[in-house]
């Protein structure tokens, strides 16, 4: 009858071994393992690579510390004068008005600005000095502008 749901024979696949082989076995499954609890007041075993001596497990020494490793002492310095890097636009900015209406050639007066800003920054604002002073002495700054350029090192400087 057309309104009837009739039931369905499940469909078995057939094995892929060749007729004259008997299909494969399925495997067994290995037997379970029994889960052993470590007892307390034991830590409990670690899996690594390496074995580890006992006496570090218990003393809690880390596992990659060096012994009798030297210790490395800080040196103390004295602070220097120094560039503050914070204030570096406004000090190029000086730094360029003086320099362009200094005698010194533009190319030239641009490394000597780099030179200048670095030495300050990172040696000493002492050294900035003595390298400006050997411009002066070279002819390429006058006394004034040697001295406009000092100005604006302490002026931007501090101490580190």
């Amino acid at each position: 009858m057309p309104g009837d749901i009739k039931k369905s024979k499940p469909v078995q696949k057939p094995t892929s071994a060749p007729a004259g082989k008997p299909a494969p076995k399925p495997a067994a499954k290995p037997a379970a393992k029994p889960v052993s609890k470590p007892a307390v007041g034991k830590p409990a075993p670690k899996t690594q690579s390496k074995p580890t001596p006992q006496s570090n497990q218990y003393l809690g020494e880390k596992q990659g510390a060096k012994k009798n490793k030297p210790v490395r002492t800080k040196e103390s310095t004295k602070k220097q004068s120094m560039l503050n890097t914070h204030k570096l636009a406004p000090f190029k900015y000086d730094m360029n008005e003086i320099l362009s209406a200094s005698r010194m050639d533009p190319a030239k007066a641009s490394s000597f600005l780099a030179s200048v800003i670095a030495k300050a920054s990172r040696i000493s604002t002492k050294e900035a000095k003595e390298f400006a002073k050997t411009f002066l002495e070279a002819d390429d700054l006058t006394k004034e502008e040697y001295d406009k350029i000092c100005k604006l090192l302490d002026r931007y400087s501090k101490f580190r």
